[in-house]
């Protein structure tokens, strides 16, 4: 069973900074694209950033230059810094994974994290 475990959400303050971290766990052999996704309310899950095993990043254009999604591939972790932050990235965030595990690739789902962006 392999499970992302989330952590580092919170109140910020607009202009201020916050990090996330996601870890998977369990028996995992691999892990390939990680990503992170986010929900406001009454709106749909939308995509934040993803990164590569080797890297290679893409971000949405509504947080390029203000968030940056990183890895590290011995933890199985990946990463989302968070700054310029605005009212608008109020949200609960996902991370995803596709993670090679029990013979077959699956895809992961954190439980979500709360972010609150207000003064």
């Amino acid at each position: 069973q392999v499970q992302l475990v989330e952590s580092g959400g919170g109140l910020g303050q607009p202009g201020g900074s916050l990090r996330l971290s996601c870890a998977a766990a369990g028996s995992i052999v691999s892990v390939s694209n990680m990503a992170w996704h986010r929900q406001a309310p009454g709106k749909q899950r939308e995509l934040v950033a993803t990164i590569s095993r080797g890297g290679s990043t893409n971000a949405a254009d509504y947080v390029k230059g203000r968030f940056t999604i990183s890895r590290d591939n011995a933890k199985n972790t990946v990463y989302l810094q968070m700054n310029s932050l605005k009212p608008e990235d109020t949200a609960v965030y996902y991370c995803y994974a596709d993670v090679y595990s029990g013979g077959r690739w699956r895809v992961c789902w954190g439980q979500g994290t709360q972010v609150t962006v207000s003064s």
